[in-house]
């Protein structure tokens, strides 16, 4: 387990701010001489300190790597399971949609190898990122990999109501291997898979998944 290099930032400015508060009640709070209540509140902040430092979590895992498969991107829960149309594709997807919650790894990869031949960022609004419309109206990155069998899929990371900031390191022309890191969504947020009309879908709505080690469909 490591901590991802996007939030040895926030972590320090999060401990910093966490101290400061400790030290107003230990200095100023009225109820300072109340050993249990300061107690409890110590605890608090130690407790929203290791959160802080748990979201940021990048833990290590082996990929089996397969021309065929088609690897979830994100650890969450499918909330969306459906055919859509877009503007990237000149034919219907299959859209799933993975919300991930706070408590989930918020790292992303690469669901398959090949080479980068779209990445866009859009800017957009911070609704809830499991309601569908989220999809469209949040910020949001997309990412088009094509394999060397011609086979394209997209990636989406999408915002959340509590997201600060989407990373993405695809950039166009990029090669990129299964597996390898997309990048991240802080606090919050959803990751879309376009994939072909006719590939074989390995998972069900509501199902957890994990990056790297769950299949979500395989190439026909």
């Amino acid at each position: 387990m490591r901590i991802h290099k996007e939030g040895h930032k926030i972590i320090l400015v999060s401990f910093l701010i966490l101290l400061g508060i400790g030290f107003l009640i230990n200095g100023y709070f009225p109820f300072a001489d109340n050993k249990i209540l300061c107690s409890i509140l110590y605890a608090i902040l130690f407790i929203l300190f290791l959160f802080v430092v748990r979201f940021f979590r990048s833990p290590f895992r082996i990929l089996e790597k397969d021309s065929n498969a088609i690897y979830a991107p994100a650890d969450g829960t499918i909330v969306v399971m459906e055919t859509v149309e877009n503007k990237y594709f000149d034919e219907n997807r299959i859209q799933l949609s993975i919300f991930m919650s706070p408590m989930n790894v918020h790292v992303n990869f690469h669901p398959i190898s090949g080479e980068v031949v779209e990445s866009d960022y859009y800017q957009g609004c911070r609704k809830i990122a499991s309601l569908p419309k989220a999809s469209e109206l949040n910020e949001h990155s997309c990412v088009v990999i094509e394999d060397n069998k011609k086979r394209r899929i997209l990636v989406k990371q999408i915002a959340g109501a509590m997201a600060r900031r989407i990373v993405c390191y695809a950039e166009k022309g990029d090669k990129v291997e299964q597996g390898d890191e997309l990048g991240i969504i802080k606090f919050g947020s959803r990751v879309d898979v376009l994939l072909p009309i006719d590939a074989r879908i390995n998972v069900e709505l509501y199902q957890k998944v994990t990056a790297k080690k769950t299949v979500l469909a395989y190439f026909e």
